[in-house]
């Protein structure tokens, strides 16, 4: 079968990061648990009981003597439902920081959350009457009185605390929700445009351009957005862009949203939220460039809760750039074999080779090549898609029988892996199996001879999914045997496992050799983390595939996912050498391709060699990678 029959129907995929399964429930959603990150960016949630005994008290301790970072820490905790705890701190900041009305308020917010009215009443009214009165203080005022039923005097002190600062964004929703409960939607209104009247408001300008965009009076609205954004003056206030954006893109109003908010974007000071609407606004009119533009931006900031959000938008804008998929027809595409020698986290030059025994050069030479599956409901042309689970299945097995043949017998090992050159740069998935003179004429191709060829290929048609691999003897072009496995897709390390044992134990016998133990230092994750770290061997491959041409880089995708990937797997595995030389390699090649991506993990990364040492010797050879 000629290569163009058998690439028919097929997707040459650029790789994309794992899509991880959800879990079978949020804990997100349990109002027991608090969030946080640890020092890598990885996601955790601890009991709230936990979380006091063992994070808040060390982190008031760390913060009391620093006014900004405890004032900080005394926000967050309000927000988390800690206000008893908050107590002594907020006392401390007024002794930091005394007559600073951010203190003064905090304090008094402390004492009106934990029922102590006439505290917080207190210190709001010593304050005023030596500084004098603020749009905050007024309005916390406020709150203290209607807490005591007071609803008359608490909305005259919510007046005048609008008239010293109609902006707020509290106060100015508390005004409006009054007069909307007693007077409806048209009183809500009019509440909005007497504030509107005020010296210096804008935020009360959003409200009256989200009931013109309402009543389809888009010229209205924007006439008011324009108001509030001269008002507001520089540097524009992320609420300001967020409501703006968000209204807009909410009624259909695309163009005006990069009109408007686009040229006083800044990701430091307006984050995600406001971001995640300029980048859609951005992908809804097709400009795919100036999205991905934004989302470099906002991934600088290395925010670890923004991830999840800017992984969506990594994965959306990549398949976007797609098109319809489709590809050349079949006799103007080209492809090629890219030849990988050795563990593909070991190169023979590496500084890690002199760890492992050094294999004899007489030793017989296997040429592994896969990247073929059979797939349901496969179209009848050639396409372009992102990568997906069989593809990167396919690439991954020959890496793994490759580095399972290398150290377990000795043998000589090289990767074949097929790669499209025309029109586009990208992965090969074939769906038919490689011919076996096809198979060797490639290998034979090679600066080196090969003594045997190890065909790999996946049908995933349905479940359990299927593993067949054929090993060739180049000399007389024979099969000498077939080994196979099925394997749920969810759960495939014991299938895989045994297979790769069975595929060990037929080209032993075959090159007449015994095989051994695996090195000491050499150790695979298991169980539910040995599908990860053939994603990550399929990665790298990916990494350096799409930058084996300068002139012509690949459409990688997902790359932070990649270095994120890898460190987690380190973390998770930190006495494995060839884990980490697995995120080394990854890392020195991804630094040609994406040196800015690169840099954004350098802390993460010296923060594990630091934490999780290897050997001397192992980490010094894998700190020479990374240097």
């Amino acid at each position: 079968m000629s290569f163009l029959k058998k690439i028919l129907g097929q997707q040459p995929t650029p790789p994309a990061a794992e899509a991880e399964a959800a879990p079978v429930s949020d804990p997100a959603q349990d109002p027991n648990l608090i969030r946080a990150y640890d020092a890598y960016g990885r996601e955790i949630f601890v009991t709230r009981e936990q979380w006091r005994e063992n994070v808040l008290a060390g982190a008031i301790e760390q913060h009391w003597n620093d006014a900004d970072s405890l004032s900080g820490l005394i926000i967050q905790s309000l927000g988390d439902g800690f206000a008893d705890d908050m107590l002594k701190p907020a006392e401390r900041l007024i002794e930091l920081e005394p007559g600073a009305e951010r203190a003064v308020v905090l304090l008094a917010i402390v004492y009106m959350k934990t029922s102590r009215l006439d505290d917080s009443e207190r210190v709001l009214l010593e304050f005023m009457r030596q500084h004098g009165e603020t749009g905050v203080t007024l309005t916390n005022l406020a709150k203290i009185q209607d807490e005591r039923g007071d609803e008359a005097g608490a909305l005259a002190t919510l007046w005048r605390a609008l008239e010293h600062d109609p902006n707020q964004e509290n106060g100015l929703g508390w005004y409006e929700a009054i007069h909307r409960e007693h007077g409806g939607d048209v009183a809500g209104v009019t509440a909005m445009r007497k504030v509107a009247a005020l010296p210096g408001s804008w935020r009360a300008q959003l409200w009256l351009a989200h009931a013109e965009l309402g009543a389809h009076n888009l010229a209205g609205a924007i006439k008011l957005y324009q108001e509030a954004l001269a008002r507001a003056g520089s540097p524009t206030p992320a609420g300001l862009l967020m409501q703006m954006s968000a209204d807009l893109g909410n009624a259909g109003a695309i163009e005006p949203i990069l009109q408007l908010a686009g040229p006083r974007f800044d990701a430091a000071a307006h984050g995600v939220m406001v971001g995640n609407n300029l980048i859609r606004a951005h992908a809804e009119l097709g400009q795919y460039d100036q999205a991905r533009r934004i989302l470099e931006q906002l991934y600088a900031q290395q925010r670890p809760d923004w991830q999840e959000n800017l992984s969506y938008w990594d994965t959306e804008l990549a398949r976007a750039t797609l098109g319809d998929g489709t590809l050349a027809e079949p006799d103007q595409m080209r492809f090629a074999m890219l030849l990988g020698r050795g563990p593909v986290w070991l190169a023979p030059e590496s500084p890690a080779a002199k760890l492992f025994d050094p294999i004899p050069p007489n030793r017989p030479l296997v040429s592994f090549l896969g990247g073929s599956a059979e797939i349901g409901n496969a179209p009848d042309h050639a396409e372009r898609q992102l990568a997906d689970a069989t593809g990167r299945l396919s690439r991954a097995l020959p890496l793994y029988f490759n580095e399972q043949l290398a150290l377990r017998c000795g043998l000589r090992t090289q990767t074949l892996v097929p790669w499209l050159t025309q029109p586009d740069p990208g992965f090969v998935l074939s769906g038919a199996a490689w011919d076996d003179a096809d198979a060797i004429r490639y290998a034979q191709q090679c600066e080196a001879q090969s003594d045997f060829v190890v065909i790999s290929h996946l049908v995933t048609t349905a479940e359990p999914w299927q593993a067949h691999v054929r090993v060739l003897r180049t000399d007389d072009e024979e099969c000498i045997g077939t080994v196979s496995a099925r394997f749920p897709m969810a759960e495939p390390a014991a299938a895989l496992q045994q297979l790769t044992e069975d595929l060990v134990a037929l080209i032993a016998r075959a090159a007449a050799l015994s095989p051994k133990n695996a090195p000491a230092n050499y150790t695979v994750p298991d169980g539910a983390s040995f599908p990860r770290y053939l994603l990550r061997l399929e990665q790298l491959l990916a990494v350096r595939c799409n930058g084996a041409d300068d002139s012509r880089p690949g459409q990688l995708n997902g790359e932070r996912e990649i270095i994120d990937g890898n460190i987690r797997q380190c973390l998770d595995f930190p006495h494995s050498l060839n884990v980490r030389l697995l995120l080394a390699q990854t890392v020195r090649a991804m630094k040609q391709l994406r040196p800015d991506v690169v840099q954004e993990f350098e802390e993460k990364i010296a923060r594990l060699q630091r934490e999780q040492p290897l050997p001397p010797e192992a980490q010094a050879a894998v700190q020479a990678l990374l240097a």
